[in-house]
């Protein structure tokens, strides 16, 4: 049994914990879909491009499943590719892609917002903390 299973989670903390699957599955579903079928890159490789842009949330998949609160945490580093991605393309271009970005961007923003406070709020429930440097009796 892990620790986070012997603590109850706060209906907050579940919201926050949904907001941010939503904005990883979405993520993660829209990904394949963009670069196969709805609006196939023009030049290069299709399939590289998918490579580039769907592997990196394949890394925290597990951990988001099991509502880990770390993970939920360092997968905030992973959705800024998608935000540059997706505010990028609304800068440059127009028509499907532009729309597209649209919804990237929602669904990234859902993401960072929804594992930020379900990590913060988790991790207070659990009674983790990041020691201050005052609180150190060594300094």
């Amino acid at each position: 049994m892990t620790v986070s299973a012997k603590v109850a989670m706060a209906p907050r903390t579940a919201l926050y914990l949904l907001l941010g699957r939503i904005g990883f599955f979405g993520l993660w579903l829209l990904q394949p879909l963009w670069i196969l079928w709805i609006a196939p890159p023009v030049l290069g490789n299709q399939y590289v491009l998918l490579v580039l842009m769907w592997l990196p949330l394949w890394l925290p998949l597990w951990g988001i499943l099991k509502a880990h609160a770390y993970t939920m945490a360092w997968a905030n580093f992973i959705v800024m590719i998608y935000f540059l991605h997706s505010l990028t393309n609304l800068w440059v271009t127009d028509g499907t892609k532009f729309i597209l970005s649209v919804i990237e961007l929602l669904l990234a923003s859902l993401m960072f917002i929804g594992c930020t406070y379900y990590a913060r709020n988790r991790g207070k429930e659990l009674g983790l903390r990041i020691p201050r440097l005052k609180d150190d009796p060594r300094q």
